[in-house]
């Protein structure tokens, strides 16, 4: 393997980034001593990385670490959870062959097209993918030395997931997690983080719920005074997007492929779309992988009430996981090219139906969904509902047709929000939820001839759309976190994404050199 305390190579991939950006995209090792506090540290825990081609193709990870794994709980802070980081889980510690995942039928979607819908809740330790965005942020700052586990404090502002994911892999890295978030998330996210978190300091509530994102930046510029916090933000951290793109975008290929295999042979399946809550638009990237592939569109969504890109809009609202009220600086806005806002009435009057059997009867009976339909919708939160809700207008306003796929991902299960849905039981059907109040929020939401109404709240994008949102970035990371015009500015420009689709394959040399050096044992 190559050396990366040098190499022309390595040098001249991270001297093609902006000077902002650089030094979390730095495929040497930038910072010698912290590289031998990690082997040290590794050394001592037993730790081993997983690269991002193991990630995104598990077939290739060694044979005698899918052994061990066998009698490792998927929840637990062992290492080898590293090696369960991906999208090829089935939920009982084992693997597939292709990730799990649900084509959604006609009768709950509304549209002829294919909606298929990948599990995120298979993910390890916190049944979220973000524990996956969490990876992609910190191995490249490992390998390089940038954050050592022995003086530094890895920090992960969040609106919950991130942050959760974030303290899953730090411990897992022997290292110590710092969660920062809102206050009013839901319960379950911070009974997890009790659970894991080093110290109860370790959790900072920041003010307001998933649309104060700019509460959580502030909180973390008070943070980062502190030379020993490294502050992990998925908003900027663009080896979130690019760990999307290579393993979220693997995953979702494998799916088409089987489909595509399994479909009659005159169907001629076309992957048309894929769709994403913004959030902090790390998801997004594996749309642009599609993209590459096979020019789908990629479709961006957000709360209606807080229509941010819409309608340069500002609220609250209760999807949780899904941030708002800026653009994300990783947000590849030139290449998006539809935007959708969708309704926290809709997720949260959904998120009943789903989860009751009141609602599930409901269903059955006014949309005759089967009850193998019936079986999957717990897997979806808040957010992937919303996504789901999304993908089926988008390919309603593109008049796609059946032999067309839109895919998306449900983030996480709605085990994380049964404290929500008690809540809204009480606060809007007064403790009671019976068929009859089911059938009316069936009837507004996914009715046939209640979808309609929700129609105007799309937009298709023209250059000038796409400008006059990258456009609204500037106000959050040139005017209040400093990011230089100059480096905003090139983001714009389809080169700089193109430039990171090679990072893969250099971090991955950084990691096997990282984990020839460790030469830990693990079976």
């Amino acid at each position: 393997m190559s050396n990366h305390t040098g190499g022309a190579g390595a040098r001249d991939s991270a001297g093609s980034f902006p000077a902002n950006f650089a030094a979390q995209l730095a495929t040497e090792v930038t910072d010698p001593a912290g590289r031998s506090h990690v082997v040290e540290r590794f050394r001592e825990q037993g730790i081993r990385l997983p690269t991002f081609a193991e990630l995104a193709d598990p077939s290739l990870i060694d044979p005698d670490i899918d052994t061990a794994l066998a009698d490792v709980d998927p929840d637990f802070a062992d290492p080898l959870n590293l090696f369960r980081v991906h999208w090829f889980n089935d939920g009982n510690g084992g693997r597939t062959d292709v990730p799990e995942h649900v084509v959604l039928p006609s009768e709950l979607t509304g549209t002829p097209a294919q909606v298929v819908v990948l599990f995120g809740n298979r993910f390890p330790m916190i049944g979220a993918h973000k524990v996956l965005a969490a990876y992609s942020c910190l191995a490249p700052r490992v390998t390089s030395g940038q954050f050592d586990p022995v003086t530094h404090r890895a920090v992960w502002p969040s609106t919950g997931n991130y942050a959760r994911g974030g303290v899953a892999i730090s411990r897992i890295m022997a290292c110590r997690g710092v969660a920062v978030l809102p206050e009013n998330m839901s319960r379950e996210r911070f009974d997890w983080l009790a659970n894991w978190v080093a110290d109860p300091a370790d959790v900072i509530r920041t003010p307001g719920s998933e649309s104060n994102v700019k509460e959580i930046y502030d909180a973390c510029a008070v943070l980062a005074a502190d030379p020993t916090n490294f502050i992990l933000n998925q908003f900027s951290e663009f080896s979130n997007h690019v760990g999307h793109y290579e393993v979220t975008g693997a995953a979702l290929l494998t799916v088409f492929e089987h489909l595509r295999q399994s479909a009659p042979a005159e169907s001629g399946l076309n992957l048309a779309a894929f769709v994403a809550a913004s959030g902090s638009a790390g998801t997004l990237g594996a749309g642009d992988r599609l993209k590459d592939t096979h020019g789908a569109q990629i479709v961006a969504v957000e709360a209606l009430e807080c229509p941010t890109m819409l309608y340069n809009g500002y609220g609250e609202h209760n999807i949780q996981g899904i941030g708002d009220k800026h653009i994300p600086l990783i947000h590849n806005v030139m290449n998006t090219d539809v935007i959708v806002g969708v309704s926290d009435r809709a997720t949260d009057g959904l998120g009943l139906v789903f989860n009751t059997e009141a609602g599930r009867d409901a269903l059955r009976e006014h949309l005759g969904a089967a009850s193998w339909v019936l079986d999957e919708l717990g897997h979806f939160g808040y957010s992937s509902i919303c996504n789901v809700l999304a993908a089926a207008r988008a390919a309603n306003e593109l008049g796609l047709g059946p032999d067309d796929v839109v895919m998306t991902v449900a983030t996480d299960g709605f085990e994380m929000y049964y404290s929500e849905r008690d809540r809204h039981l009480v606060e809007r059907h007064a403790g009671s939820f019976d068929a009859g109040a089911a059938r009316s929020i069936l009837e507004h939401h996914l009715a046939p001839d209640a979808r309609s109404e929700h129609a105007p709240h799309i937009e298709v994008l023209t250059d000038r759309g796409r400008d006059r949102i990258f456009n609204l970035g500037y106000y959050t990371w040139v005017e209040q976190q400093g990011v230089p015009l100059e480096d905003f500015n090139a983001h714009r420009d389809q080169a700089f994404w193109a430039s990171l689709r090679g990072l893969p394959r250099l971090w991955d040399e950084m990691i096997g050199d990282l984990n020839d050096e460790v030469a830990a044992t693990f079976v």
